[in-house]
């Protein structure tokens, strides 16, 4: 139990941390939040969790083909923000995100690659 709320702790201590430094700094706080810290914890906690080996490959895989349909969202959020406010901006970008997944997971069928 222990063990989970460390996890816990950890993890929410660098959101907590990005938010922070994203008050001070936009650039600073975006650069932060692009690094792929989520990503590379969930790898360590597979990894000291004795996960097999290609349970933590298939993760890190996974997460490369994930992200890409992600980027759209953020080239559209800052366009809309003024125009749509917050929540309809984030809701949007989010359908966004959706339909641009739907659309790598058709595309990725065709090479071999299951996403769904």
């Amino acid at each position: 139990m222990s063990w989970l709320i460390t996890k816990y702790f950890i993890t929410a201590a660098i959101v907590v941390l990005v938010s922070e430094v994203a008050k001070r700094s936009d650039k600073m706080g975006g650069l932060i939040a692009a690094l792929p810290i989520v990503s590379v914890l969930s790898l360590v906690w597979l990894y000291l969790e004795n996960q097999p080996q290609s349970k933590i490959a298939n993760h890190a895989l996974y997460t490369f083909w994930d992200v890409i349909p992600t980027l759209p969202m953020f080239l559209v959020f800052p366009f809309l923000l003024s125009r749509l406010g917050f929540w309809l901006t984030l809701l949007v970008s989010a359908v966004i995100t959706l339909i641009v997944f739907d659309v790598l997971a058709i595309i990725g069928r065709r090479f071999g690659v299951e996403l769904l």
